[in-house]
Parts: C-alpha cells; sequence; structure tokens
C-alpha cells in the first residue's frame, strides 16, 4: 500500500499508469466498438482510400453485395449508378438526397448503411480507428510475452549464479558477457530469421533477447542477501537450496526485478514497432502500429501526415508510460528516499 500511495504523489508515474490501463481496457473491450468488425481489420474500399478524419460514407448493399459508395465529400464509387435509377428511382432519389448524415435503411431492396472515418481511411481504403484499436492489443501482448519470458529466465540464471557462484556463476556470467555484447536489436533480427515472421515469433525473439540485464542485477541482489544472518542460520537449519532461493532470497530482491519489468516492457514494445517498421514483425493483414508507420510514413511530407502520426504518438505516449512507470517504482522501492 505505501509503494501506491508513493506513485499516487508522483504525477507522471500516475498519468502513465492511467493511460496503460486505458490501453489495456481498449485491448480487452476495444473489438465490441470497433467500425470494422472485419477480421485483422482489414475491410478494404479502395473507393475511399486516404479520406481524412471524420469522412462519412454511405454504402448501398443488395443481396449482401456492396454495388455503390457515396462519400460525406460527394465523390462517388460503384459499377451499377446508371442502373440505379432504373432498378430503384425511389433508392436513386435517397442515394442523390442523403446529406451525410448517420443512415441505416432499406429502400426498395437496397440496404443503405453509412459508417464514420474518424481517424480517416489509410492507402486502401481500411478505417485507420479499428486497426489501431487492434494494434494496441498486439502491441500489449507482445511487451507482456516478452516480459515473461525474459523474467523467467534472467531470474532463473541470476538466483543460480548469485547463489550458487563458483563454476555455476562462472559459466552464466560467460553466456551473459556473450549476448551483452550482441546489439540488441541484431540478435532479435537473427532470431527472426531463425524462427520465421508472425506474431509469436516476434514474442518469443524480443523475450530471448531481454534477460541480460535482469540477470546481471538479480545475480548482484543475491549475492549481497546471501550474506545476510538469516539466510546462514537457514542453511544452518538444513532448509534446502529451493526453499531458501524461493521462500527467503527472491522475495528480497522483488524491488529491482519489478523495476526492470517495467523498463522491459516499453523496450519490447520499441523493438516490435521497429520490427515492423523494417519489414521483420507482424506480417500482413495483422494491424500493428509500427507496420501503419511503414505503410503510410511518406505521407509525412505530403498532406496527410496524420496517418503516420497517430500511430507515432501511440507508439511514444505508451513506451512513456512504462518508463514512467519504472522510474516511480524505483523512487517508490528504493529504501534511501
Amino acid at each position: 500500500m505505501n509503494i501506491f500511495h508513493k506513485l499516487r504523489s508522483n504525477f507522471l508515474a500516475l498519468a502513465g499508469f492511467i493511460f496503460i490501463a486505458f490501453t489495456v481496457l481498449i485491448s480487452v473491450f476495444g473489438n465490441f466498438v470497433r467500425p470494422d468488425r472485419s477480421a485483422d481489420a482489414n475491410q478494404m474500399h479502395l473507393e475511399i482510400a486516404l479520406k481524412k478524419p471524420g469522412h462519412r460514407a454511405l454504402f448501398i448493399v443488395r443481396d449482401n453485395e456492396l454495388v455503390f459508395i457515396k462519400g460525406s465529400d460527394g465523390i462517388k464509387a460503384g459499377n451499377v449508378e446508371e442502373n440505379l435509377s432504373i432498378k430503384s428511382e425511389e433508392a436513386a432519389r435517397f442515394m442523390e438526397n442523403w446529406n451525410g448524415k448517420k443512415v441505416e435503411q432499406v429502400v426498395d431492396g437496397f440496404r443503405f448503411t453509412t459508417q464514420k472515418y474518424f481517424f480517416g481511411t489509410d492507402r486502401y481504403g481500411r478505417d485507420v480507428l479499428s486497426r489501431m484499436i487492434l494494434g494496441t492489443r498486439i502491441s500489449l501482448f507482445v511487451g507482456l510475452i516478452a516480459v515473461s519470458i525474459s523474467l523467467f529466465v534472467g531470474v532463473s540464471l541470476g538466483l543460480l549464479s548469485g547463489y550458487f557462484g563458483r563454476w555455476v556463476d562462472r559459466l552464466i556470467m560467460w553466456l551473459i558477457n556473450v549476448t551483452w555484447s550482441l546489439p540488441t536489436l541484431l540478435l532479435v533480427i537473427a532470431i527472426t530469421f531463425a524462427l520465421g515472421k508472425g506474431v509469436w515469433q516476434i514474442f518469443v525473439a524480443v523475450g530471448i533477447t531481454m534477460w541480460v540485464d535482469l540477470a546481471r542485477i538479480v545475480r548482484g541482489q543475491v549475492k549481497s542477501v546471501s550474506q545476510l544472518e538469516f539466510i546462514e542460520s537457514a542453511k544452518v537449519l538444513g532448509l534446502s537450496n529451493k526453499r531458501i532461493l524461493l521462500h527467503h532470497v527472491l522475495p528480497n530482491v522483488t524491488g529491482p526485478i519489478i523495476v526492470i519489468a517495467a523498463a522491459n516492457f516499453a523496450s519490447a514494445i520499441l523493438l516490435e514497432a521497429g520490427l515492423s517498421f523494417l519489414g521483420l514483425g507482424i506480417q500482413p493483414p495483422a494491424p500493428s502500429w509500427g507496420q501503419m508507420l511503414k505503410e503510410h510514413y511518406m505521407f509525412i511530407v505530403l498532406d496527410l501526415p496524420y496517418l503516420a502520426i497517430i500511430p507515432g504518438i501511440a507508439i511514444m505516449l505508451l513506451v512513456m508510460s512504462f518508463n514512467f512507470i519504472g522510474n516511480g517504482l524505483r523512487d517508490a522501492l528504493d529504501v534511501k528516499l
């Protein structure tokens, strides 16, 4: 409770916590509110590509087949415009008189529906808002799975290295130093090439490259705790090494673990966005913020910069939020403060 009280007094940490909570709600419930309910929000309408935020389109459907689209800007697209008035003058008149308002109506066998694109449409005519919502889930999943893998590997190796020492410590430190010497991004790219491109491959590739910092810090903390009297007493009482590690050593090193986990969460999201931007991450048509940046970064110099700015700002805010949380936890868990 004292930790949460200190976090509440840290404005940046509190703001980061609120934004992370918001993104979690979006990732959980966003699937029920996104305008495009198709798989991966991949419903393409090239007739309304690159429309600005707030654009509304009128869809005319007959026999479950889209036959005509009219935008709120007056632009029409379809293959039966000339026959619409012949088949139904009433439907043609309804289309001509549409003024951009929301419509859900059936006129003479033609079903008229509207959709509003709050964030506009991308180069393929897909709803940007729907793809942003699904991209939130992918970013959080990458962070969660990657941090879980790094926690398991890093904490396990750090505990073994710091507690047993000798040849175990030398072997694990050799492995840490070798991994540390390799650039993280290049190592992730190499693992991605080895495992293949895909969602779960990215989870694994990012996760198994983020354990080094955690293992080094846990090792140092365990070495300090192992010298304390209560650990020596536990050994004298004949407690097993497993029980000493899990019930006596690990609870005393959880503070730094939590702080590093928050920082690794931010790093994992940033790594995934970078890999997707390079075309090595999440593959189309699955939406990813990094992939959305890749597809539309050239529009920054044109009149549609928001197509790249929106996912860029989302990545920046989410990474900053986890960094703020990490800094707040560091201050809250620092006994010197």
